[in-house]
């Protein structure tokens, strides 16, 4: 049995954590953090795909190789990126000085950066906050840690779940942060989770990458992926359970289930923060032939401002929904396309339907709305979570950089 717990990135044994203000956001708030792990743990991450990846993108993607990751730090209010051979420096002195600090190898520590582009890190500034942090290191400092990698967020995301291996009990917890420039392939998300589980750092990737994919890759805001987005898990091993090292093991196939439902939780709380939302949008699709098919028409569907600013509006014009499925160069044949907005079906073998047009306003005037295509064609389904565009997308948008 699954079961969600108190959010809090230290729940798992031997973890701590910290959260400080370091000077480097404008407003004076929390701006650094850092989680570490009190042994040696087992580490794997996930990148973004830009190719105009961000300097702590570069330097943690080099040492995740070692597949041990005992601490990461992050700061918020600089995304060091576009930032050239000084910045690639500035990661690496952050590294550098974390490791220090705890007396751990430079290649157990990954860095992370959000904020915005093209600007150096102030790293006097940025080194006074490692060691603030280092010093203020607690199972506590949960909170002031997920409050310190926040950017336009407008609240913190964090989870924790519970479950069990026989008699032996594993924490598993996460934070994340993300609300504009998010795209699958990563987005500007960030997201780090912690485990007390034993797995092998081989299996802790694939566990990984097989959440991330039904979770933050299946979240998108505005269509843009970020130069700095990072998914990093660390398992120390200390709930003592036998070390997975197989993935035909139960104890794997649990593990999988518990980061896929975590990362979920998360990347929902992604969605609904979504910048100036008002809205909170699921859009599934079924019946497709092949499951890229499902996740193009989904994905589609979700990007689309003609349809995120009918739903902010409030309007039910139907017609960009399916517009949207016609253009996703997915296989689709329009006979056998139906399209239900909540539980009112407005489409039916890609003709119109009469329907209570107050009821469907109704449903659009909620804040959480399911959108459902069946494709009519196979047994393949995708779920993607997105949220409205509002006037206030725009205003944050439109004066993020002063």
């Amino acid at each position: 049995m699954i079961n969600i717990t108190d959010p809090m990135i230290t729940a798992p044994k031997g973890f701590k954590a910290a959260g400080v203000k370091a000077g480097i956001k404008k407003s004076g708030r929390e701006d650094l953090a850092i989680i570490y792990s009190t042994v040696p743990a087992a580490g794997a991450a996930v990148f973004t795909t830009n190719v105009m990846a961000a300097a702590p993108v570069i330097v943690s993607r080099r040492n995740i190789e070692g597949g041990k990751v005992s601490a990461v730090v992050v700061n918020a209010g600089c995304a060091n990126a576009c930032t050239g051979d000084q910045g690639l420096v500035d990661a690496e002195a952050m590294v550098h000085k974390t490791a220090e600090l705890l007396g751990i190898n430079n290649k157990e520590v990954v860095v992370a950066s959000t904020g915005i582009i093209g600007v150096q890190l102030p790293m006097d500034k940025v080194e006074k906050g490692i060691e603030k942090a280092v010093n203020a290191l607690s199972v506590d400092g949960h909170n002031a840690a997920r409050q310190a990698i926040m950017t336009t967020d407008t609240f913190p995301k964090s989870a924790a779940i519970n479950f069990m291996f026989g008699e032996t009990k594993i924490t598993m917890a996460g934070m994340a942060k993300g609300s504009g420039m998010i795209h699958p392939n990563m987005a500007t998300m960030l997201g780090f989770v912690t485990t007390d589980a034993a797995i092998t750092p081989e299996l802790l990737k694939k566990a990984l990458t097989d959440a991330v994919n039904v979770s933050f890759n299946m979240v998108t805001v505005d269509g843009d992926t970020s130069t700095n987005d990072m998914v990093v898990v660390m398992a120390n091993g200390l709930a003592g359970n036998k070390l997975i090292d197989s993935a035909e093991m139960p104890e794997y196939i649990n593990f999988s289930i518990a980061l896929r439902e975590l990362c979920i939780v998360l990347a929902k709380m992604v969605a609904r923060d979504g910048e100036g939302a008002t809205k909170f949008l699921e859009v599934k699709v079924k019946g497709a032939v092949t499951s890229d098919d499902a996740k193009k028409v989904a994905m589609t569907i979700a990007k689309s401002p003609l349809v995120k600013t009918a739903f902010f509006g409030q309007d039910p014009n139907w017609g960009r929904i399916i517009c949207a499925v016609g253009y996703s160069e997915a296989q689709v044949i329009p006979d056998k396309t139906s399209l239900f907005i909540g539980d009112v079906k407005v489409v039916e073998g890609g003709l119109p339907l009469k329907f209570d047009e107050k009821m469907l306003r109704g449903v659009m005037g909620e804040h959480d709305i399911v959108v459902t295509v069946d494709l009519g064609l196979g047994q393949e389904e995708a779920t993607v979570w997105t949220c409205d565009f509002s006037y206030e997308y725009v205003k944050i948008n439109g004066e993020y950089h002063t």
